[in-house]
């Protein structure tokens, strides 16, 4: 009573100071709080309920109210609310307040029947004639009764509502030894929300794919606005890594509604998923002695067991051949014109130390990238994020600005008073070169070089099936430095080749501003349509030929060769134009009634695990091998494969009798990477097959470009009918 008496007292002062507004109202007469707003509090050992009366012509905010215990070991769960209505308040603007009687539930723990528990109740209210009451908190005690077998429902006003766990009725099973699914039945007149559905990794389960759940109903929210739910029956699925344990521990979190009005809080269950007796319907055949084993397991195996000096020996010789690939090779330009940008003052040991920044700069992110990629778990792709269109874009008008910097249309430099003052510290001016040279090799790696490679899934692999980082990160590191081994070559001998002055250095500065074009033509070429790619190109081309047209060369001769290359640039780039008008999109074959006809493979697409299992086991129902390719628009050993081994007719008779289908993960979203994490891949190009038996043939997967005779030949040998072992 002492507390509801100082209250009365402060409601007064309020009262005073609302000034005008109190004042406006007259003759009328406000209700002191516990008259305008009463109570009635009961609890059992399961829950605790009150039951508000607002007095008619005034209300209480939803957003206010709030329920605990205040007696030790008790504790009070999420408050359960009716729906109320919808009230545009002057200064809180819309709320959602409650009037006349309604309940609230809320979920109580740490006491038994006959206890008697002390709660705070949190309330604000107001009254349709004006005055606002302010924050409060009432005292309030509650004699705890026992759980009948029959107890009623949680109740507001004459409507009866289901126990949460029966309005949804979680249950799983695994589809297979990596496949699991989760099912909720939903009850007449509730739903679930979609976007309120979360599943994550629990106890000794570390990683699991993303959840991939079926397109919802739309539902207009009075809340939350435009949403998706599921009514009757939803399934969810999810996979996991290839692994020995014999169950999946999961904390599922989901969120639902009643149509009558009433919206549980969010609920978050431990969910225990039994592999024990799990269906081998995504099995993998091991192979059998002497067969095939590709060669991202055998650098696995090499660095798992191997001689740790021959070990990172072959993993330089590997980085060396990728060198060479088309991967690697846009980097050339991009370091050599860093080389060039520094004019006159290029000398062969500062080239070659810029080229040693750039080279360090990638070989650290890509062994960065690769341990946290190995630690993570598959679904972790940097470089398909890296890949996303905006990211290039921008990285396309990064080189674009370079060029036009190295054409002479201006010059990046840095402001003249702070040039004067790095005058002096020359020391700290080369170290910071070196730094945004080492920064543009990091870049250079994620987004230029996209590319998967058999060593790097084999690093990969050892990190995050055994977690040996040393091993797996030296591996990655030595393979960096074999790849940055030819661009240490073109630093050194940058110094030498380059003039040092005169109007050819001017020349040379022009040619790399071409180059750079090039190269942000190359990448927009991974995001645009064919067409546009085809006018894109011809800019390097049209630029090539006035820089050689305006070049000044010392003798005729020279000037004449120049002048002839810079008319061939010229004709190319119209060809280009021509070529995009008449619907090519190959810039090596600009004129397609010219170009030579390739009959590509016809692959069906498909998006997610279930649509792969179903194309699968019909595949297997008819008698027939598959051969499934994860394809993305950013994955240059994609296109190569596409063009230079798909296309050849020894891969196409291999395949004549096989099913081919195709994941396109572009989009790197939830969907690819719950592929990603059914088959326990880093990213694409990967080439998985499957046998008539509808079990894959893991030995055979094919990781990056393979050329055409010796994938003939894999093809071969991964469709062929299995053998069983002798009894």
């Amino acid at each position: 009573m002492r507390a509801r008496n100082l209250l009365t007292s402060v409601f007064g002062l309020f009262a005073l100071l609302a000034g005008g507004q109190a004042l406006a109202i007259g003759e009328d007469e406000y209700l002191n709080p516990e008259d305008a707003f009463k109570y009635t509090a009961t609890a059992d050992e399961q829950n605790v309920t009150i039951e508000w009366r607002a007095t008619k012509g005034y209300y209480l905010y939803k957003k206010r109210l709030g329920l605990s215990a205040a007696t030790s070991g008790v504790t009070v769960g999420d408050s359960v609310y009716p729906k109320g209505e919808v009230h545009k308040d002057e200064y809180f603007g819309e709320q959602e307040v409650f009037r006349d009687t309604f309940k609230v539930t809320a979920p109580l723990s740490g006491a038994k029947a006959g206890d008697t528990v002390a709660l705070k109740l949190k309330w604000q209210g107001c009254a349709d004639a004006g005055l606002c009451y302010p924050p409060s908190v009432w005292d309030a005690t509650v004699k705890v009764a026992a759980v009948t077998a029959d107890a009623a429902p949680v109740v507001e006003g004459e409507e009866e509502y289901l126990d949460v766990d029966k309005a949804f009725v979680l249950t799983d099973q695994a589809l297979s030894v990596n496949n699991l699914q989760l099912n909720w039945r939903i009850a007449d007149g509730y739903y679930l929300y979609k976007q309120r559905i979360k599943v994550e990794p629990a106890g000794d389960t570390k990683v699991i794919g993303a959840l991939v759940l079926p397109k919802g109903e739309p539902h207009s929210d009075e809340y939350f606005g435009e949403q998706e739910v599921y009514r009757q029956s939803v399934d969810a699925t999810f996979s996991v890594p290839p692994s020995d344990a014999k169950s999946v521990d999961v904390n599922v979190t989901y969120q639902g509604c009643a149509d009558a009005g009433l919206c549980y809080p969010p609920q978050t269950k431990l969910v225990s998923i039994s592999l024990e007796d799990a269906p081998p319907a995504t099995s993998v055949a091991a192979p059998a002695e002497g067969e095939f084993v590709s060669e991202q397991d055998s650098y696995a195996e090499k660095i798992k067991h191997g001689n740790i000096f021959l070990v990172l020996l072959s993993f330089f010789g590997a980085g060396l051949l990728l060198a060479f690939t088309p991967c690697v090779l846009p980097m050339v330009p991009i370091l050599s014109g860093i080389i060039a940008g520094s004019g006159e003052n290029v000398t062969t040991r500062r080239s070659f130390m810029l080229s040693l920044a750039y080279v360090l700069g990638m070989a650290f992110t890509y062994t960065a990238a690769g341990i946290a990629a190995g630690a993570i778990g598959q679904g972790f792709n940097l470089q398909a994020t890296f890949n996303q269109p905006w990211i290039v874009a921008l990285f396309s008008l990064l080189f674009v600005v370079l060029a036009a910097s190295m054409l002479g249309m201006f010059t990046i430099e840095m402001p003249g008073f702070i040039q004067t003052r790095l005058s002096n510290t020359s020391n700290q001016q080369q170290a910071g070169t070196y730094l945004g040279v080492g920064v543009m090799g990091s870049l250079s790696a994620l987004i230029v070089s996209a590319c998967v490679a058999p060593p790097l899934i084999a690093a990969l692999t050892v990190i995050s099936q055994t977690g040996d980082v040393v091993r797996g990160g030296a591996a990655l590191f030595v393979m960096s430095i074999g790849m940055g081994t030819p661009l240490l070559l073109v630093g050194a001998s940058a110094g030498k080749l380059l003039p040092r002055a005169g109007a050819w250095m001017d020349t040379v500065k022009n040619l790399f501003g071409v180059l750079f074009l090039a190269v942000a033509a190359w990448m927009l070429a991974r995001i645009v349509p064919g067409w546009l790619s085809m006018v894109i190109w011809a800019v390097p081309a049209f630029v090539l030929a006035w820089v050689l047209w305006s070049s000044r060369a010392k003798s005729a001769a020279g000037k004449n060769l120049s002048r002839a290359i810079a008319v061939a640039g010229g004709i190319y780039g119209v060809v280009l134009l021509a070529g995009a008008a008449l619907g090519s999109t190959n810039p090596l074959a600009p004129i397609p009634q010219f170009a030579e006809k390739q009959t590509q493979l016809d692959f069906k697409r498909f998006k997610t695990v279930a649509d792969l299992e179903r194309e699968v086991a019909a595949a297997s129902a008819a008698g027939k091998a598959v051969m499934v390719d994860f394809y993305a628009d950013w994955c240059i050993s994609c296109l190569e494969m596409e063009h230079k081994s798909f296309s050849q007719p020894e891969v196409q008779a291999a395949l004549k009798d096989v099913v081919l289908l195709q994941a396109d993960v572009t989009k790197n979203d939830d969907e690819d990477k719950a592929l990603y994490v059914h088959f326990g891949i880093v990213g694409p190009p990967t080439i998985a097959f499957y046998g008539a038996d509808g079990v894959e043939r893991r030995n055979f997967r094919v990781v990056g470009f393979m050329k055409a005779a010796e994938f003939a030949a894999v093809i071969r040998q991964a469709v062929a009918p299995a053998t069983k072992p002798a009894q």
